[in-house]
Formats: C-alpha cells, sequence, structure tokens
C-alpha cells in the first residue's frame, strides 16, 4: 500500500483534544540578542499547540511583550546573570507570563520624549496589556532580581453548534440509523 505525498495525517487525539485551560511551561534563555526570537518562537508553539484559547490579537500583544520583556533582560541584567527565567501559567480564565532576570532594581513605565530612542518598553507592554483587558505588575523576587508579568484572559470557548435539524419531537419516529434511547 502507497502512502499519499503530502503531510502525515493527523492522530485522531490531535484532531479531538480539547484547548488547553490549565498548565505550567516554565524554561530559561541565555542573556544574549538570539535568545529574543528564540524565547518569543517557543512561547508562540506552546501556546498554539496546546490550542490555548487567547483571541488573535491577544496573541500578537502577548508575542511582542515577550520580546520586549527578554530584550531588556538581555540589555539591562546581562551583568547580574548568564540567564533569563521564563514562566507561562494558565488556569482560572487567563494566562500569565512571568519574565525573571537578576537584575535588582524593578523598573517603571515611562513615556519617552520624542526624541528619545528607546524608554518605550514597559509603557508598550502596559499598553498592550489594558488593551487585551489584562493586567500587568513587576515584583521583587525572592532570591534577588525580579519578575515582570502580565496576565491576559482567556478568549470564551465558542458555543457548540447548533443542531442542523430540529429536534424530534415524542411522537415522531426516529430515522432507521439512529440509536435507541434506553427505556427506565
Amino acid at each position: 500500500m502507497r502512502t499519499p505525498p503530502g503531510p502525515p495525517a493527523e492522530s485522531p487525539e490531535e484532531l479531538t483534544a480539547p484547548p488547553a485551560s490549565h498548565g505550567t511551561w516554565r524554561f530559561t534563555a541565555p542573556l544574549e540578542t538570539a535568545s529574543v526570537p528564540r524565547t518569543r518562537h517557543a512561547v508562540r508553539d506552546l501556546l498554539t499547540e496546546g490550542r490555548v484559547p487567547l483571541a488573535p490579537a491577544a496573541l500578537d500583544g502577548l508575542l511582542l511583550i515577550v520580546s520586549e520583556l527578554v530584550t531588556n533582560a538581555v540589555r539591562h541584567a546581562a551583568r547580574f546573570s548568564a540567564e533569563v527565567a521564563v514562566h507561562l501559567d494558565l488556569g482560572h480564565g487567563r494566562l500569565r507570563l512571568a519574565v525573571a532576570d537578576l537584575h535588582p532594581s524593578c523598573p517603571k513605565a515611562l513615556e519617552a520624549g520624542a526624541g528619545d530612542l528607546g524608554g518605550r518598553g514597559l509603557w508598550l507592554v502596559k499598553t498592550v496589556t489594558a488593551e487585551a483587558g489584562g493586567a500587568c505588575g513587576v515584583a521583587p523576587a525572592p532570591g534577588g532580581g525580579k519578575i515582570i508579568w502580565v496576565e491576559f484572559p482567556l478568549a470564551a470557548r465558542p458555543a457548540a453548534a447548533p443542531p442542523t435539524s430540529p429536534p424530534l419531537s415524542p411522537s415522531a419516529p426516529a430515522p432507521p440509523d439512529a440509536p435507541h434511547p434506553a427505556r427506565s
């Protein structure tokens, strides 16, 4: 028997698996420029492969935030630590992203002037998070350093599709291939 050309078929489990509603993922990345796209792609892959119910605009915003926070860690925390920690926690109708490094100060979101080349990162994080209906903050890490976190609400799950034909009335005969209900 020949296999048809094209990508392999998905297993039935992949076709019917429900979207993720709970889970925790943790990983670290070296504090180097190449970690920015790698971390963004890793987060994107975790969320899309897990079918996490984030609205497309919220996913785009979250990935922008991942890039911003990891870029900040690379630029400002490399002299304090060799890596950045990324933590994703999914549950209770929300997705929480936390990025931790060993830099001792907790930054504040500032509005940069028109001539400034930088300084808009955390302001951008706050704005994108607010637009998604989420929250964000900065906290000292228990072992030193800081944690910058954002929480995004999950998208509502689509409602079940309505039946394509009206339900059978008790007096109507069932189609010949319909399962027969058990009598009590």
